[in-house]
């Protein structure tokens, strides 16, 4: 059984400073002085400059892109911990990366996600944090505790801010239909699904639309934004059936390849997104960042003094100790 003191400790990579620092304001607790810099060829280069002997120690560390990056910065950090002999190392991801591939689907591919998970492992992390993984099933990949927290409350809270009236959420697939059945619940809302077909890893077909949406001021809500392909057209199918008001609601940003221009021309007008992912300055103006600092800080407490995480699933945190 890990044995750690009663001191905590946070420490940062170089994946999202802007919200280990927000997360640290939380707290009250400044950062852990650290190098993580890079050799004249590129290879990583880690020390820890404090003592951190028995120390809880939480790594505030997504890996988002670019996810070979920052995941090799991980894997160092978690050793660099164990080597001086930290009490208990938990890795903070509030993007967990490569969780697309977390099953065997088809002939000669790797599962990637079981690669993350055992190289978390091997390299010292005790317990892993993260947030809106995208297949809530990779947690059964570890042998250590895994927190899974969802961003909904934050969201829900911002969307409750817009005031739309007689919202409807809609899923922009079917897979994400858990997710939307539970924002519905919450708005006291109907539900739609937008049923498509993919025809690439960057190309889908929206083939047609489950629910009424006309004169409905709508919600769209999923897990991520990767090219924005998928919930772009989700969006523009509904306008067409005469939707009014276009909301998306979503945990990680990617924004990778076409997303802001697909998302720049289509009718959307606003884009809630967490900042589990930093946000490029060049983003649409109509993407709005709503911060999660609160509940990893509220989670990294909990977790630290040993009270309920799952308490944070459902409602909006309060405001820690410092």
């Amino acid at each position: 059984m890990t044995s750690y003191s009663d001191k905590i400790s946070l420490i940062a990579g170089n994946a999202n400073p802007a919200l280990a620092e927000a997360i640290s304001a939380e707290l009250g607790l400044p950062l852990a002085k650290a190098h993580v810099g890079r050799f004249p060829d590129g290879e990583i280069d880690i020390k820890v400059e404090e003592d951190l002997r028995g120390t809880d120690v939480f790594v505030l560390q997504p890996t988002n892109p670019p996810v070979n990056e920052n995941w090799a910065e991980l894997l160092l950090l978690l050793d660099t911990l164990r080597r001086a002999s930290a009490g208990r190392i938990t890795a903070v991801m509030p993007y967990f990366g490569y969780a697309r591939k977390d099953r065997k689907d088809e002939g000669r591919v790797p599962i990637s996600a079981k690669v993350v998970a055992n190289t978390l492992s091997c390299s010292g992390a005790d317990r892993v944090v993260t947030i809106d993984m995208h297949a809530a099933q990779i947690q059964g990949f570890f042998d250590i505790p895994v927190d899974h927290l969802y961003s909904k409350p934050i969201l829900l809270d911002a969307v409750k801010q817009s005031g739309l009236e007689q919202p409807l959420v809609v899923s922009p697939d079917v897979g994400g239909i858990k997710m939307a059945r539970a924002y519905a619940k919450e708005l006291d809302a109907d539900l739609a699904i937008v049923d498509k077909r993919r025809v690439s890893g960057s190309e889908i077909v929206v083939e047609h639309i489950i629910g009424d949406v006309k004169d409905r001021n709508i919600i769209i809500v999923d897990d991520m934004i990767s090219t924005g392909g998928s919930i772009t057209e989700a969006a523009r199918i509904v306008r067409d059936q005469g939707a009014r008001q276009v909301v998306i609601a979503v945990s990680h940003g990617v924004f990778a390849g076409p997303a802001f221009e697909r998302i720049a021309n289509a009718p959307v007008d606003r884009l809630l997104v967490t900042d589990t992912i930093p946000l490029d300055p060049a983003a649409p103006a109509k993407i709005e960042v709503v911060s999660v600092a609160p509940l990893l800080a509220r989670a990294i407490h909990n977790i630290h003094s040993s009270q309920s995480v799952s308490s944070l699933f459902d409602r909006l945190p309060v405001a820690p100790v410092g």
